[in-house]
């Protein structure tokens, strides 16, 4: 029997968030990856994102991209307290019929924005998507964008980061999750591959749920934004 929406956002809440993620087997292999990125996803879900479980595709809604979708476990424990989806969606993960993959897909999982899991694909769409948002005369929908560390050593990212740049796509706020993962680093930090490319950018410690939502709550109006959230490798 289909869950509904009340039923779900009753059963399930941010403090539940650990045994959400205990519900999830079968991908241990990515499970630090997925737990890297639980302190900001919860920050995102619980305290910035105007999203509604209700309303999905409500055009002024934030939208929020997962291009690091690999190990995306944290991400989908984070949509069943928010209300999207449901425990037993969760105790289905990577089942045959269950429509939580190892990567999520925008078709089958509510809240959702993208399918993602490639490496790299996440930033050039975020950047295209708020260029529509701006295009189209929407003000209001912040863009929001969380990638790793590792995924900065792909070309397209490099790419986008320099054309949201020279483009002043102010709507639009990148999270990267640094685990030290990163294969090749970057001169000065992180965060100096973004301001190099005109971007405003914090450096904050990812586990610290205040400093982190101080930083990402920011909008600037004629440049991106970048968050470095460090965490524990």
């Amino acid at each position: 029997m289909k869950t509904s929406l009340t039923q779900r956002q009753a059963r399930s809440s941010f403090a539940d968030l650990p045994r959400l993620m205990r519900l999830m087997t079968g991908d241990e292999k990515h499970s630090p990856s997925a737990h890297s990125t639980l302190d900001v996803l919860q920050v995102l879900y619980e305290r910035i994102l105007r999203v509604d479980p209700s309303n999905p595709h409500d055009p002024n809604r934030d939208r929020f991209l997962l291009s690091k979708g690999h190990g995306p476990m944290a991400y989908y424990a984070v949509l069943a307290a928010r209300g999207f989806i449901s425990e037993s969606d969760l105790a289905s993960f990577a089942e045959h019929e269950s429509i939580l993959g190892n990567h999520p897909d925008r078709v089958l999982v509510p809240g959702v924005e993208i399918s993602s899991g490639s490496l790299g694909h996440g930033m050039p769409i975020a950047v295209g998507v708020a260029l529509g948002l701006r295009a189209a005369g929407r003000e209001i929908p912040r863009v929001f964008c969380l990638v790793g560390d590792g995924e900065l050593d792909e070309g397209s990212n490099h790419e986008a980061i320099a054309i949201a740049g020279r483009l002043g796509v102010g709507s639009l706020t990148v999270i990267v999750v640094d685990n030290g993962s990163s294969t090749h680093g970057w001169p000065g930090g992180i965060a100096s591959r973004f301001t190099t490319e005109g971007w405003a950018a914090e450096t904050v410690d990812g586990h610290d749920h205040d400093a982190f939502e101080r930083a990402v709550r920011v909008r600037h109006t004629a440049t991106p934004g970048v968050v470095v959230a460090e965490v524990t490798p």
